[in-house]
């Protein structure tokens, strides 16, 4: 089995480097006050996934797509705002829906549904505010060959069809947001875990912000109560998580 890096950015953004490539997830980068690099140190990217369009999960995804000329992989209306900003719909991006898979060298990415509120906060919404059409939120699968499944949820509370995402993709590492205001507390993670059934839970978008704390203790409490054979990766920006 190939060895799998995961480097978390900071908030909700992920970096996956295995096999020589390496996929972003959500990469807010520039205005993200704890995000542990600088947009100008990305130099390379074999894919960006995009779960949806609020501004802390969009980012930078543009940016680094057209600095880097990898494929924005996203639902199709975040394919055709980004059309507007110079990605080619089809051939800047890979537009996905829900079940939808894309196939790489080395990696397969597979679009999957989340529970999450969400339309297009951009440039407009940068400039003023301005909120444009979205289609929500989704969640996407990255499976390895040779290597591990790992599920990556963007933001989302916990759902029941988490247990399809089991049953269909077993993912080995599931990368989850547990703030408590915006997506899932402590006991809809624990849940979460209970559904999914990884060997290990790697808890985002917390402690970018002071209403959206985490103490690690009572999640993993939680998650040992729900799902005790499920290991909780304790964490800070900048960190490495190597699965082997």
């Amino acid at each position: 089995m190939s060895k799998i890096k995961i480097t978390w950015l900071g908030h909700a953004s992920i970096k996956v480097e295995g096999g020589g490539k390496i996929v972003f997830f959500d990469p807010w980068i520039q205005d993200n006050p704890v995000c542990s690099i600088k947009l100008t140190g990305v130099k390379k990217a074999d894919a960006v996934c995009v779960t949806h369009g609020h501004i802390d999960h969009i980012g930078d995804s543009l940016e680094i797509v057209k600095k880097t000329g990898a494929p924005l992989v996203c639902s199709p209306e975040i394919g055709m705002y980004a059309e507007k900003y110079g990605i080619k719909y089809d051939e800047g991006s890979t537009p996905l829906n829900i079940g939808g898979s894309w196939e790489a060298d080395v990696f397969t990415i597979t679009m999957v549904n989340a529970a999450h509120t969400s339309d297009i906060m951009g440039d407009e919404y940068k400039k003023d505010r301005t909120v444009m059409p979205g289609s929500g939120s989704v969640g996407y699968v990255v499976e390895f060959k040779d290597g591990p499944s790992i599920y990556y949820g963007g933001d989302t509370g916990v759902f029941g069809d988490m247990a399809i995402i089991r049953d269909l993709y077993s993912p080995e590492v599931a990368i989850l947001p547990v703030g408590g205001k915006y997506n899932m507390g402590y006991r809809e993670a624990g849940y979460a875990a209970s559904l999914l059934h990884p060997k290990y839970f790697i808890p985002i978008h917390y402690d970018t912000f002071p209403n959206q704390k985490l103490d690690l203790n009572k999640l993993v409490q939680e998650i040992k109560i729900r799902a005790p054979h499920v290991s909780v990766v304790r964490w800070k920006p900048g960190d490495i998580f190597e699965y082997k």
